[in-house]
């Protein structure tokens, strides 16, 4: 093409060469005397007529050597480009496909976790006053039952005392009860003898029977009294009862101005110093964790739900100790799922003698899990994303195109898992379908060998 152009400007070179002469020589015979007609100017004449017809004749050539050094090639190539515009046109399209795989029976499930201590309390002050003095502060090993803290209670005390005061008057209502009531049994006795004699008497005549009414109605009011009395003696002992129940509960709330440790663990937490006030139930004054073993709590994803059971062995992975593992088993599930997440949670538990985890550190979780039905895999390349959802592009039977809607599980990155579908394993996924692989297209697969996945396929 280029050698054309290049022959195509040396002719119009050359024409304007000639064309530049003829002007020159018109530009002589126009400068010449006119001496009339006569035969002395008749050469002249004939003369500037040959050069004319001499530059026609270089004019023709010149185009003529145009027209097949220009025109004649454009035509071949048009005609080449009709011709492969065509045979493009019925030829199927080549495309790239890569095969639908079945997911290995076992899995490698790795999920993140927080590892905390087995047992954690915290330590509130169960007595109102201030605190006289502690004995131990965070970091510090403690055992069960021993002494971290002191608190002084005045008002406790005083209380206690004003309560004990108050069993040691109810005890004394009672006794003053409990002789009314030996006096009141006496005189109801002593007024019914004296009934049953004037009965008697009545009966014969010998007393009026105003007086035996007199002493009928005495001995009903006696008998009165004396169940009067009795009540009376019964609300003592419930007031002795009250009085020494709130003797007991002052005397647990003393018991507490000594701080124990409910178990042995370590101090993560100190809330309080020598000195300050402290309230019964509402001011924490430790925290106290059993770190001698750790659980890590997880949420296992519903699709492994099913498979995460009691006595499932785990390994765990810290990131600042990468070369060391802790084998753990799970011991609790929820049996439930999150309906908010979709996960169940699971609980681990690990030795930790050692003391190389702590509560509070991230940790991921290594699970080798066997599934009944494992999943389809799909090369991520295949993936489109459309408004409806994700798809893959199918070669069908007939080696057309077909796109298939499908849900997606976890990404591995250069694979994926497809959970719900109408794929089946060996199936032909366009890999990078562009916008020529369309719905009932034609195609000519060609099966990925050794290809990572994410290359570019033709289409």
């Amino acid at each position: 093409m280029q050698n054309v152009e290049q022959r195509e400007n040396g002719l119009l070179a050359e024409i304007e060469q000639l064309r530049r002469k003829v002007a020159e020589q018109e530009k002589l015979l126009s400068a010449a005397p006119a001496a009339g007609h006569g035969p002395a100017h008749q050469p002249k004449r004939k003369a500037s007529t040959g050069v004319v017809i001499m530059l026609a004749a270089v004019a023709a050539a010149v185009f003529v050597g145009l027209f097949f050094l220009g025109y004649l090639p454009q035509a071949k190539r048009q005609a080449d480009l009709v011709k492969s515009a065509k045979e493009e046109g019925t030829s199927d399209l080549t495309v790239t496909v890569g095969k639908v795989v079945k997911a290995p029976g076992t899995n490698n499930l790795v999920l993140p976790g927080n590892i905390q201590a087995v047992t954690e309390a915290p330590i509130l002050a169960r007595a109102t006053g201030y605190l006289k003095k502690r004995y131990v502060d965070i970091g510090d090993h403690v055992k069960e039952g021993q002494l971290v803290a002191e608190i002084e209670a005045p008002e406790l005390t005083q209380q206690l005392q004003q309560a004990k005061a108050t069993v040691e008057q109810a005890n004394a209502l009672l006794e003053q009860a409990s002789a009314a009531l030996q006096q009141g049994r006496a005189n109801a006795q002593l007024a019914g003898t004296t009934a049953e004699r004037y009965a008697a008497l009545v009966k014969r005549g010998a007393v009026a029977k105003q007086d035996n009414d007199n002493f009928q109605a005495q001995w009903e009011a006696q008998k009165a009294n004396v169940m009067a009395l009795e009540k009376a003696v019964l609300a003592a002992k419930s007031n002795i009862n009250a009085a020494s129940a709130n003797v007991s509960r002052l005397n647990e709330i003393d018991s507490h101005r000594r701080v124990l440790a409910p178990f042995a663990g370590v101090v993560t937490l100190r809330n309080v110093d020598s000195g300050a006030l402290v309230n019964e139930g509402s001011t924490l004054l430790f925290r106290i964790a059993q770190t001698n073993r750790v659980r890590t709590y997880i949420n296992v994803p519903q699709s492994e739900a099913s498979n995460m059971k009691v006595g499932v062995k785990a390994t765990l992975t810290i990131p600042n100790m990468p070369s060391k593992k802790f084998e753990g088993t799970v011991t609790h599930t929820s049996d439930a799922l999150d309906p908010a997440s979709r996960t169940m949670l699971a609980e681990i538990q690990l030795d930790n003698q050692a003391g190389l985890l702590l509560p509070g550190m991230y940790a991921q979780v290594a699970f080798k899990m066997t599934r009944k039905e494992p999943p389809l895999l799909i090369r991520a390349d295949t993936l489109v994303i459309r408004a409806d959802g994700p798809q893959v592009a199918k070669v069908m039977p007939d080696k057309t195109i077909h796109y298939e809607k499908i849900t997606l599980g976890r990404d591995f990155g250069e694979t994926m898992e497809v959970i719900t579908s109408n794929l089946a394993e060996g199936d032909e996924l366009v890999a990078n379908p562009g916008d020529g692989v369309q719905e009932k297209t034609k195609v000519k697969p060609v099966e990925i060998k050794g290809e990572a996945p994410g290359g570019r396929g033709r289409g």
